[in-house]
């Protein structure tokens, strides 16, 4: 039992690690790039996950859902702080390091997939335990991706939505965010409790989630060779 315990967090722990904690240096070098320094000043400004890393958020909690095989895996890293008045076009700026998160899990999963190719050379139960890494490193940054660009704040797809608003319209949606927490959670794990408490086994946000990572793992697999 320790031994397959062990085993699940090795093939699981890097793709986490990776995928919240690049997600997050990239919203730093796109605002960053936009004219926002505000987290270089911060020392966000890097590829080291170690500067991302949320005790919490990033090991504790996913761990936890991976050990207890909760239906969903939720984790964080660290915000990066961005002041979006210091932007050089803030509505337009917004949307751009919004996306660069999301961006960044595309990036990472296709890169994982192209090396799906050589993985197997490595061999033996290393080359096994390789290419596990691999398929979780696709898998869990498709799920970022898709589920960070759900239009509610303050997921990158709720920050994106304020951009695209007029005004004032865009204040009211941007004011969601200090609930939109509490909302992701309710989703993600007391319906579908209560769901189950009732004899219905629905997940709203599964439902909308997984038929587009669906789609964009084809995709993945068709643009890499591995269709």
């Amino acid at each position: 039992m320790m031994e397959e315990t062990l085993h699940l967090v090795s093939i699981w722990l890097l793709p986490i690690l990776l995928a919240i904690t690049l997600h997050e240096a990239a919203h730093a070098y796109a605002a960053n790039w936009r004219g926002d320094d505000t987290a270089a000043r911060a020392g966000r400004l890097s590829l080291n996950p170690v500067k991302h890393i949320d005790p919490f958020g990033t090991i504790l909690l996913p761990g936890l859902l991976l050990l207890l095989k909760a239906p969903v895996l939720f984790g964080y890293a660290k915000p990066v702080p961005v002041v979006f008045g210091r932007l050089r076009q803030p509505k337009r700026d917004m949307i751009i390091v919004a996306a660069a998160g999301p961006l960044a899990n595309m990036v990472l999963a296709l890169a994982a997939a192209l090396l799906l190719h050589v993985a197997p050379w490595i061999g033996g139960e290393a080359g096994v335990w390789v290419v596990a890494n691999l398929q979780n490193m696709v898998l869990l940054n498709l799920v970022l991706a898709v589920f960070n660009m759900l239009p509610i704040p303050p997921l990158d797809g709720g920050r994106v939505l304020v951009g695209l608003l007029p005004h004032p319209l865009d204040v009211k949606v941007a004011r969601l965010e200090r609930h939109g927490m509490l909302v992701l959670l309710g989703l993600l794990f007391i319906v579908p409790l209560l769901g189950r408490q009732l004899g219905h086994d629905w997940n709203p946000l599964a439902e909308v989630v997984w038929p587009v990572v669906a789609w964009l793992y084809r995709i993945v697999a068709t643009v890499t060779g591995l269709a």
